[in-house]
């Protein structure tokens, strides 16, 4: 019996060793493995078994890209002000046995890095310089981390100033300056927007007076026209009369010898015509001298009948 319980004992710390020996290594990490205390090798995605009791997994790496966030650094411009930047290291992990290997704190190590790396580039480069040139700093800062990281297995994607942190004059200051810029900005604004105005306005009117010299020309030549043809119509109609006139009187002469009148008739029709142009106002009247010797035989005439 008590052999019994030795031999599953011993299955069951065989089966537990074999299972410690059994080792998956998931996406994106890295295992590295030692021998005795010595580096034997690194093993990638997959199922790895290790020697029991002599090979042990020493580090295990993440292969991802991993972003860290340092805290803000006191750092010096050219122009010695001091001011505070926080930075952003993107890195990823390249190479695992160095990474286990190249340095004992490699976070640390990066920190203390980034922060003698940016004040020699502050260090050469004036405040408004500095404020002005994020994007130059960030370049400078990634070549020279990435060199600098290099034999410690790690390879530097990204640095970017998260923040710059002025002193406290300056940050007034600077305030002050980008509130009179923006009041300059809204002044050239509204007087552009008062030129632009005042210019609509002066066209408007413009084109009212043009409308309205036009509107009044055109009313001009209706008028003109008007009176034109009121003339031609009047004229028409005194033409007109004139004919009916002339047609009249033919017609009663034409008329009067068609009836055979005599000479002595015509006289009379004649004096008659006579009489009735002396009824106007007329203060000179010449006389023909048919109708003279016709006015003696009429009133020869009214003698005898009386």
């Amino acid at each position: 019996m008590g052999g019994l319980i030795a031999l599953v004992v011993v299955l069951v710390l065989a089966v537990a060793i074999l299972m410690s020996c059994i080792k998956i290594v998931p996406q994106a990490h890295a295992y590295v493995v030692e021998r005795l205390g010595a580096y034997q090798q690194t093993w990638s995605v997959g199922l790895h078994i290790k020697v029991p009791f002599i090979d042990t997994v020493a580090k295990r790496v993440i292969l991802k890209e991993q972003v860290v966030d340092f805290a803000p650094q006191p750092v010096i411009t050219k122009d010695n002000v001091t001011m505070r930047i926080d930075t952003v290291v993107f890195f990823q992990i390249t190479d695992p046995k160095l990474f286990a290997y190249g340095v004992e704190n490699p976070i640390m190590a990066i920190e203390n890095l980034t922060a003698t790396t940016l004040r020699n580039i502050i260090g050469e480069m004036e405040l408004d310089q500095t404020l002005t040139s994020r994007e130059v700093i960030n370049t400078k800062m990634r070549a020279s981390l990435d060199i600098a990281t290099d034999p410690w297995g790690i390879k530097v994607n990204r640095v970017e100033l998260k923040n710059i942190i002025p002193p406290a004059a300056i940050q007034d200051a600077m305030e002050k300056q980008m509130k009179a810029e923006r009041e300059r900005r809204e002044a050239i604004l509204r007087a552009e927007g008062e030129k632009k105005s005042t210019i609509l306005v002066a066209e408007g009117q413009k084109e009212s007076a043009i409308l309205e010299a036009e509107a009044e020309k055109q009313s001009a030549i209706l008028r003109a026209e008007a009176e034109k043809e009121k003339m031609i119509r009047e004229a028409e109609g005194e033409a007109e009369a004139i004919l009916k006139v002339q047609k009249a009187t033919a017609d009663g002469i034409r008329m009067i010898r068609e009836a055979g009148a005599d000479e002595a008739v015509l006289r009379i029709k004649s004096l008659e015509a006579f009489e009735k142009a002396a009824d106007g106002q007329a203060t000179k009247i010449i006389i023909p001298s048919e109708i003279q010797g016709l006015a003696g035989l009429a009133a020869s005439a009214k003698e005898v009948f009386k």
